[in-house]
C-alpha cells in the first residue's frame, strides 16, 4: 500500500525556501516540464516513416502513436486540474512528471505498435498531469506583479521546444533510431521529478475535498476525444462519411450530456461559472483562435516552400523554425509588459501584428523566391504570437479563484489541443478548397500557391477577430478579495497579492 507521506505534499527545504528568488526556481522547474511536453509533440512525427517500416503496417496505423498521446492529454487535462486544485498542484506535478518518465521508458522498449500506442496513452495523462499544472503553479508562485514574466517564460521554454523539436529528432533518430526519442525523456524525467519534489512550494489554497465527478469526466472524454478525431481525421479523409456522421453525433451528443450534467451536480468537474466572467471566457476564446492561427500556418506554409519554391525538407523546417524562435524571444518581453500595463494592451497588439505578418506572407507568396522575406513574415506572425500568448494565459489564469488554478490551467491547455487540431484541419481544408485537390503533394505550382494565398488570408481575419475579441474583454483586474487600502498596482489597477501563509 502506499504509504500517507506519499500522498500529501512534502514542504521544500527550508534554504530554497528563504530564497528571494524562490518563486524563479518554481518557474525553471515548470520550464523543465513545459520544454519536454512540445519537443515531444513535435519529435514524434518524424518517426512516423521509421515506425512504419518497423513494425511492417500501414501509416494510418503508425498515426496513432501521435494521436494516441493527443486524445489522452486533451480528455484528462482539465479533470487533473480539477484533482489538483483538491489534493495538491505539487503532488500532481510531481506524479506527472514520474508517469511520464515511466511511459516513455515503456515506449522505448515497446515490443510492438499495440504496446506502443498504449504506453503513448500513459505518456499523454503524465503530460496532461503536467500541463494541468504548470500554470497554476506559476500563477499561485509569483508574485501577482510578476506574474506575466513568469508565465512569458513557460512560454519561451515552450516555444524552443517545438523549434528544437524536428532538427533533435532527425538527430536522435540518426544516431539511435526512433527508440532514442523516447529513452531520452527518461533522464531528463528524473531530474524534473526530483526538482519538483524539492523546489515546488505545497499547495496553500485547496479547493474542499468533494466526491469527484467521475460521471461528467466520462462524458468529456468521449466529447473531446470525438471532436479531435472529427478534425484530426475527418478533415484529412481518413474517416468515410458515416463515420464522419457518427463521430460527429457522439461529439456533440457527449457535449450536450456533459453541460447538462454539470449544470446540476453539486461539484462539478468543470465550475461553468467560470466562463461567466468576462476576462476567463474572452481569454479562452482569443486562445483558440491564437492556437489556430499559430498551427494552422505552421502547418500550410510547409507545402508552399516546397511545392511552389521546390525547397528541401530540410531547408523549409529551418525557415519554419524562424516562427518559433521569434515567438520565444518575444515571450519575456510580452511578461514584462502585461506586468506594467496589463494583458488587454498585449494582447491586442500581438494578433495585429500576427495579422500583419500573415499578411506579408500572402504577398511574399506572388514573389520569385524572396527566402529572406518569407521568413521574415514568419517572424513577424512569431512577434505577434509571442507578444499575445504570455499576456492572454495571464488574463485567463488572473480570472479565476485561486482555489480552481488547476482547472483554469486545464482549460488553458485544452484550449491548445483543441486548437491544434481545429487550426490544421480548417487550414487544411480551405488549402484544398482553394487549391481544387485534395493531394497538395500532387498540385501544379500555381494552384499550391492559390490555396496557400487563402489559407494565409483566412488566418489574417481569424487573427483580427482574436484581437477584437481581446479588446471587448476590457481591463476587468483579477479574481482577488480587495486589499487593504494603499496595496494597488496603481500602473494596472490589479489588487496587490495577498500575503502568503504557510511554510511549503
Amino acid at each position: 500500500m502506499i504509504g500517507p507521506s506519499l500522498l500529501r505534499e512534502p514542504p521544500r527545504p527550508e534554504r530554497i525556501r528563504r530564497r528571494t528568488d524562490a518563486h524563479w526556481l518554481v518557474v525553471a522547474t515548470v520550464c523543465v516540464g513545459a520544454f519536454m511536453g512540445q519537443l515531444d509533440a513535435s519529435i514524434v512525427t518524424l518517426a512516423f516513416p521509421t515506425l512504419k517500416a518497423e513494425f511492417h503496417t500501414t501509416l494510418a496505423m503508425v498515426e496513432w502513436v501521435g494521436l494516441a498521446y493527443l486524445l489522452a492529454l486533451a480528455g484528462t487535462v482539465t479533470a487533473v486540474g480539477r484533482l489538483a486544485d483538491m489534493v495538491g498542484r505539487k503532488l500532481l506535478y510531481t506524479y506527472g512528471f514520474g508517469v511520464f518518465t515511466l511511459a516513455s521508458a515503456g515506449c522505448a522498449l515497446a515490443p510492438s505498435l499495440s504496446v506502443l500506442v498504449l504506453c503513448r496513452v500513459v505518456q499523454g495523462v503524465g503530460a496532461a498531469m503536467l500541463q494541468a499544472n504548470s500554470v497554476a503553479l506559476i500563477t499561485t508562485a509569483m508574485p501577482r506583479g510578476r506574474l506575466g514574466r513568469g508565465i512569458g517564460a513557460q512560454g519561451t521554454a515552450q516555444a524552443l521546444g517545438l523549434a528544437l523539436g524536428p532538427a533533435v529528432g532527425g538527430l536522435l533518430i540518426a544516431l539511435g533510431g526512433w527508440r532514442l526519442l523516447f529513452l531520452i525523456n527518461v533522464p531528463v524525467g528524473l531530474v524534473g521529478t526530483a526538482a519538483g519534489w524539492l523546489l515546488l512550494p505545497r499547495t496553500r489554497d485547496l479547493a474542499p475535498r468533494t466526491r469527484f465527478d467521475w460521471t461528467g469526466l466520462a462524458l468529456f472524454i468521449p466529447a473531446v476525444s470525438a471532436v479531435l478525431l472529427a478534425l484530426s481525421l475527418g478533415a484529412g479523409g481518413q474517416l468515410g462519411l458515416p463515420a464522419s456522421f457518427a463521430v460527429s453525433a457522439i461529439a456533440i451528443g457527449a457535449a450536450v450530456g456533459f453541460l447538462r450534467h454539470e449544470r446540476h451536480t453539486p461539484a462539478p468537474m468543470l465550475d461553468l461559472g467560470l466562463f461567466t466572467r468576462r476576462q476567463f471566457s474572452a481569454g479562452v476564446s482569443a486562445g483558440l483562435l491564437g492556437y489556430l492561427v499559430l498551427f494552422g500556418v505552421l502547418f500550410v506554409t510547409p507545402f508552399f516552400l516546397e511545392g511552389v519554391w521546390g525547397l528541401h525538407t530540410g531547408s523549409a523546417g529551418l525557415a519554419l523554425a524562424v516562427l518559433p524562435a521569434a515567438l520565444g524571444l518575444a515571450a519575456p518581453v510580452a511578461g514584462v509588459l502585461t506586468d506594467r500595463h496589463g494583458p488587454r494592451t498585449p494582447t491586442i497588439l500581438g494578433m495585429l501584428v500576427t495579422a500583419a505578418g500573415l499578411l506579408g506572407l500572402a504577398v511574399t507568396a506572388s514573389m520569385h523566391e524572396p527566402i529572406g522575406a518569407m521568413a521574415g513574415a514568419l517572424a513577424v506572425v512569431g512577434l505577434g504570437v509571442g507578444v499575445f500568448t504570455p499576456a492572454n494565459n495571464t488574463a485567463v489564469m488572473s480570472s479565476a479563484p485561486p482555489r480552481q488554478s488547476g482547472v483554469a490551467g486545464g482549460v488553458l491547455n485544452l484550449t491548445r489541443g483543441v486548437g491544434t487540431a481545429l487550426g490544421v484541419a480548417l487550414t487544411g481544408l480551405v488549402f484544398d478548397l482553394a487549391a481544387g485537390r485534395a493531394t497538395p503533394a500532387a498540385l501544379p505550382a500555381t494552384l499550391v500557391q492559390r490555396g496557400f494565398v487563402v489559407a494565409v488570408l483566412l488566418l489574417a481575419a481569424t487573427a483580427a477577430v482574436a484581437g477584437a475579441i481581446a479588446a471587448l474583454r476590457g481591463n476587468q483586474p483579477p479574481y482577488q478579495p480587495a486589499p487593504p487600502a494603499g496595496q494597488t498596482n496603481m500602473r494596472t489597477g490589479w489588487p496587490a497579492a495577498p500575503k502568503q501563509e504557510g511554510s511549503g
